[in-house]
């Protein structure tokens, strides 16, 4: 079984997220997300969906 990916600054900016970004996600998850979740939200949040500009 492999090791669990570990998150960090590199890798949360390879995801196009920012620490503020980062914050908020560990904010509503009430933990560190792991590497599957990161790339959800960094998917939900990139500009090309425009998901977090467009909530409410």
């Amino acid at each position: 079984m492999k090791e669990p990916v570990k998150i960090n600054k590199d890798l949360i900016k390879a995801h196009g997220l920012t620490e503020e970004e980062y914050k908020r996600i560990k904010k509503i998850l009430g933990r560190e997300p792991n590497f599957t979740e990161l790339g959800i939200f960094s998917v939900m949040w990139s500009e090309h969906c425009s998901y977090q500009s467009s909530k409410s």
